[in-house]
């Protein structure tokens, strides 16, 4: 008989609990990723775009943007995780451990922290804890993901349903890891793009952030290539003509990127992503539609130990076709309106 050698991906059936996953195929990030990056989303944070700005305010160097590190680590997790994936459902208790710069390995392990059998039969929620670290072994990003996926065979039986308790929020004597000591008065607040400060913000503070994005099929395509990601329902025009959308979807991640480079029009020296705390997918998005956001604060707080910069909790919600003037959430019955895409509750970092 002959024998497979090719993967076909993990089906729920074969999900364990406690099942430790080592990824394949370390990936060396470079200056030419980065500049990749910026093409695709167009991101303009100071600190991520010059060498001279983040040396002068006490990097080594520019670091990458904190998205293309986690894009690069999740990018590995998918033939083994999400493969047979239906949809990617949301995140929890994210955090960025340590800066990365161009020329770091990246490598992923993930823990199977809960399986749950949908209702239907057909599918089941897993539950990731994924790690990535350099080559040195240091780790540089954790993060919980849970997943819809499918079933090899329908009539298998269920597992015993655990389903992890995860925090709703990451502390804020977590969050200053990933940045070093960093001399403000250094800090140009006219070469950044803004003028506001930690300080200048309050909770409660509701920001439109004006500018929209048109995703394009094409470059959607590149940016999973470029993470690596080879989930069918972004990468395989040919079976997911037969699925639920009859088309590709918009891989999560390019939204999350995209709402994150608008929101610097507001956001502009929001200049590092210290922690998602959750957040979820809510609709799909496809090609051809056009991306806006805006930003809700939810909370200040002070790092303990650093005068240099504080941390805001800010909710980030994407919509599309639809400018945000109006902050269009969710409805009186609780529902989320019909044309939010992504709601994702961060830290982000900024100078005092």
């Amino acid at each position: 008989m002959a024998v497979t050698k090719t993967n076909p991906g993990n089906f729920f059936e074969d999900f364990k609990l406690g099942q430790i996953i080592r990824h394949a195929t370390p990936r060396t990030v470079t200056r030419g990723d980065a500049a990749l990056y910026m093409g695709l989303y167009g991101p303009r944070f100071a600190v991520q775009s010059s060498k001279a700005f983040a040396k002068a305010i006490g990097y080594d160097e520019n670091p990458l943007d904190d998205l293309l590190v986690f894009h690069t680590v999740f990018g590995k997790t998918v033939p083994d995780v999400s493969l047979n994936a239906i949809a990617n459902l949301g995140y929890a208790d994210c955090r960025f451990l340590k800066p990365v710069f161009p020329g770091t390995t990246l490598s992923t392990v993930s823990e199977v922290i809960g399986v749950k059998e949908n209702s239907n039969g057909k599918t089941g929620t897993v539950y990731v804890r994924s790690t990535g670290s350099n080559e040195a072994g240091e780790k540089v990003l954790e993060y919980t993901r849970w997943v819809m996926v499918r079933k090899r065979d329908p009539g298998s039986p269920a597992p015993e349903a655990v389903v992890p308790e995860l925090s709703d929020r990451v502390s804020p004597a977590d969050l200053g890891a990933a940045v070093p000591p960093i001399d403000v008065s250094n800090y140009d607040f006219d070469l950044a793009g803004s003028p506001h400060r930690w300080g200048d913000y309050e909770s409660g503070e509701k920001i439109d952030h004006v500018d929209g994005m048109t995703v394009e099929e094409a470059e959607h395509q590149i940016a999973t290539r470029l993470y690596q990601n080879t989930a069918k329902v972004h990468f395989n025009q040919h079976t997911e003509s037969e699925g639920r959308f009859g088309r590709r979807l918009i891989y999560g991640g390019v939204v999350i990127s995209l709402a994150r480079a608008l929101s610097f029009n507001g956001l502009g020296n929001a200049f590092h992503l210290a922690a998602i705390n959750g957040g979820r997918h809510v609709a799909p998005l496809f090609a051809g539609d056009t991306v806006y956001s805006w930003s809700e604060v939810l909370e200040k707080a002070e790092i303990p130990g650093r005068s240099d910069i504080g941390a805001l909790r800010v909710r980030l919600v994407a919509v599309k076709n639809q400018a945000c003037g109006s902050f269009p959430f969710k409805g009186a019955d609780g529902k989320y309106q019909d044309d939010v895409i992504l709601d994702l509750d961060t830290w982000l970092i900024l100078p005092r």
